[in-house]
């Protein structure tokens, strides 16, 4: 397994509520189109499906609480901002934040199957 860390889940996770957001979805790993001699890492060019399939994997298999679930669906699934999620779940949009930024560690950890702590983070853990 590869290393996840917040930015690439939050990137990935539209794709685990609308499919087609794959083909949307730029590889992080991949040079910009502008480049003329971009150079891409081989060993992490194709990358981006397994990572899509992963990130489906741990959204159904984490241990996320209903409110996290509840608040990652109407952010990266709806597409809602934080105060409109929060009068859908009767919360304010700060608890609405705090939910999201369990929910995404919650996920990353599991997907580098660590054990989560309150602001879990792949690149600060390696520092």
């Amino acid at each position: 397994m590869s290393g996840y860390d917040r930015r690439l889940v939050e990137h990935l996770l539209p794709a685990v509520w609308d499919i087609e957001t794959a083909y949307g979805i730029r590889n992080p790993q991949a040079p910009d189109a502008d480049m003329p001699k971009g150079a891409t890492d081989p060993k992490a060019a194709s990358t981006l499906f397994a990572h899509l399939a992963d990130i489906r994997r741990g959204w159904a298999a984490a241990p996320l609480s209903f409110g996290e679930r509840q608040a990652l669906v109407l952010r990266y699934g709806a597409d809602l901002p934080d105060d409109e999620a929060g009068v859908l779940q009767g919360v304010t949009d700060r608890a609405v934040r705090y939910r999201l930024e369990r929910g995404v560690g919650k996920l990353a950890a599991w997907l580098n199957g660590a054990d989560y702590v309150d602001s879990y983070d792949k690149l600060s853990d390696a520092a």
